[in-house]
């Protein structure tokens, strides 16, 4: 009884000169990683974030993906590497950057739906609903957790209120005639035509920011010399990011491997797919307790979603997919007002 083995090689043989390997599966060659400067998340991933390929980072706020993506970007341009920030939710906050180690001489910050009228005065005409955005976690505690506004400030305007209420009314009497407001005839084709237009303006505006966004992506990638690029669309909920089109992040996959660009996208929710090579999944993080009244950091936890591809000793793995096992890590990342630790 012949073998599989033997089968194949048959196939193989009698196929040689058109299809070589036939039956063979195509080893693949392990990419080039660059350590993210996260202790924990480097051994997790074997060596760091893969170079010219997508790096998911998906969880929810306070998770740790901003702080992580800052700490990657530092340890690049800190080399002289220009990398590029896709700001959609227009969420980026320099100085915070800055405060992490990344050079911002050697960041290319886009903000998307942010129209500027002068340089001293900015337009609010591109600012999002919040039902549009994901909702924010509760937060507990008096005045929500101590981040709310001072209790002195919640008397304002309440003698202004008061005053109010107690003036004597001043309407009119009951023997003069009430004048009736003179109502102005309008066009129904006319509101009809304006209420549509607000309707389609307000379903298009966040997919207006994310269009700017994949557009950015597309001409940065297109003009190359960016060694890491981040895309950050982790204010939008799922209903908005789940439109964009897979083969979007196809495209963005084999453009960053022709000009090995190292892409990380924030989101709250898997948007890639199979187009991503790393996939990581972080938890809701825990507080730092060191000090009773000043907030130190958080510890965040990340588990690997998926992967493509797992490094091996010899630099090759097979087309087959390999089994997958749970594994996770954790950090502390703590605030720059705490200080060494």
């Amino acid at each position: 009884m012949t073998t599989a083995s033997a089968v194949r090689l048959k196939i193989e043989a009698a196929l040689a000169t058109k299809i070589p390997s036939a039956l063979s599966p195509t080893p693949k060659q392990i990419r080039p990683v660059v350590e993210s400067g996260i202790g924990p998340l480097d051994c997790l991933l074997q060596g760091g974030v893969p170079v010219g390929a997508i790096t998911e980072l998906i969880g929810p706020e306070c998770s740790g993906r901003t702080s992580s993506a800052f700490s990657f970007l530092s340890r690049i341009t800190q080399a002289n590497k220009v990398c590029a920030w896709i700001d959609a939710s227009n969420s980026f906050d320099p100085p915070s950057a800055a405060a992490a180690g990344v050079d911002l001489t050697h960041l290319l910050w886009v903000r998307c739906g942010v129209w500027h009228k002068s340089a001293s005065q900015l337009s609010t005409r591109f600012m999002l609903p919040e039902k549009y955005l994901a909702p924010r976690i509760p937060k507990k505690g008096l005045h929500g957790g101590g981040f709310g506004p001072h209790p002195r400030t919640e008397i304002t305007g309440l003698s202004n209120a008061v005053g109010d209420l107690l003036q004597p009314s001043l309407g009119p009497r009951c023997v003069e005639p009430l004048r009736k407001p003179r109502v102005q005839q309008q066009s129904f084709e006319l509101d009809m035509q304006k209420a549509e237009s607000r309707k389609v303006t307000k379903r298009s505006e966040p997919w207006n920011r994310i269009i700017q966004a994949l557009r950015s992506t597309d001409l940065i990638l297109q003009s190359g010399g960016f060694s890491a690029i981040v895309l950050d669309m982790a204010g939008f909920s799922a209903e908005v990011v789940s439109r964009i089109e897979l083969s979007t992040w196809h495209r963005y996959r084999v453009a960053a491997e022709k000009t090995q660009s190292s892409i990380l996208l924030l989101s709250q929710y898997a948007c890639a797919k199979s187009s991503s090579e790393v996939q990581l999944r972080l938890l809701s993080a825990k507080e730092i307790g060191d000090e009773t009244t000043v907030f130190t950091g958080i510890q965040p936890r990340v588990e690997i979603g998926r992967r493509r591809f797992v490094p091996s000793a010899a630099k090759v793995a097979s087309m087959r997919k390999p089994p997958q096992r749970e594994s996770g890590a954790s950090w502390d990342a703590r605030t720059t007002w705490s200080g060494a630790r």
